[in-house]
């Protein structure tokens, strides 16, 4: 059958739509290239939607560094291949904050504690999400056409062009989120091989009381977070342990498994990217060629069965975590 990629950019303005998707394209090769993986991508596509929110994109002639579309983090190679150190105190530290932000924020059925706050914070520090989540606005249970919804339609009708193939999802951080509510209250019927999410914020307790919320109006069902309906063979979580924005990164304890047995199975990795010696773990070029995703996407590109999990675990050499060891 034939297969496809398709990506779901993150937060944030970005280059033009087909700069950005090279971009993805050549992080992907050169993971590939990096370790020891000889085999050509599938048809790629990259979900574009920076355009919705944003009027021009960032441009890489831009050399005043004051401007607005001034591109500070283009893909560059990478000039550190090798794996970080472990830290394991820095593991221990993001599961402590997870877990008192959650007890803090969270309700018991998911519903949040101050949202004020919470959506102060996001106006603050995820200016795209803040608008992605600002008009909820209900007139007897319908929703107006919101900036979410303008972006979810189009990501809807880029992966509907591709039913009957196989599908891999990649979403990068915002992009997760698209992805996790596109796939599971617009196109469930979708069916989607693998969903793999790098740097994702699902685990933040503000995201997880949006989406429960919505599941409530939606689905009338309330506390119960799953994986989306149409996800057959898996879902892998990749985080670097210094990515502020995946800081709650075990997906698998927030998302219990869908009809199909497929729940979150997470990876701590090693985000290289890096700019002028700075160094961004969250930047989406850096998780595209890491070890443990060119080996789940060479993966997915010879696998024919649902063998695909199993095959997974025996190549993929990084630190798995949450329920992903009793696989």
């Amino acid at each position: 059958m034939r297969k496809v990629i398709i990506g779901i950019h993150g937060l944030g303005n970005k280059p033009p739509e087909d700069l950005l998707k090279k971009w993805w394209r050549d992080a992907m090769l050169e993971g590939f290239a990096a370790h020891g993986i000889y085999k050509e991508l599938p048809t790629f596509e990259l979900i574009y939607w920076a355009d919705i929110i944003y009027v021009k994109p960032l441009d890489v002639y831009e050399r005043d560094v004051n401007s607005q579309y001034y591109l500070d983090e283009p893909y560059v190679k990478a000039s550190d291949l090798e794996a970080d150190e472990t830290h394991p105190f820095r593991q221990k530290f993001n599961d402590f904050i997870s877990d008192q932000l959650n007890k803090i924020f969270l309700n018991q059925d998911k519903t949040l504690n101050y949202s004020l706050i919470t959506d102060i914070l996001l106006n603050r520090y995820f200016k795209d999400l803040e608008l992605y989540f600002r008009d909820e606005d209900y007139d007897n249970g319908i929703a107006s056409f919101t900036i979410k919804e303008k972006i979810r339609e189009r990501v809807a009708q880029v992966i509907r062009r591709y039913k009957g193939y196989d599908i891999c999802i990649v979403a990068h951080s915002m992009g997760s989120i698209i992805a996790y509510d596109v796939l599971s209250y617009m196109i469930p019927d979708i069916k989607i091989k693998a969903l793999i999410t790098i740097g994702s914020p699902l685990g933040l307790p503000v995201i997880i009381g949006k989406i429960a919320a919505e599941q409530l109006r939606v689905n009338k069902v309330n506390s119960y977070l799953s994986t989306p309906p149409g996800v057959e063979w898996g879902w892998v979580n990749l985080s670097d342990i210094k990515d502020p924005v995946a800081i709650n990164y075990r997906l698998s304890d927030d998302f219990a498994k869908n009809a199909n047995g497929v729940y979150p199975v997470d990876y701590i990795v090693y985000n290289n990217y890096q700019i002028n010696g700075t160094k961004n773990p969250h930047k989406s070029f850096g998780y595209l060629r890491t070890k443990e995703f060119s080996s789940i996407i060479a993966d997915f590109i010879d696998i024919k069965s649902l063998n695909f999990v199993q095959r997974l675990f025996k190549k993929v050499k990084g630190q798995i975590i949450g329920k992903g060891n009793s696989i």
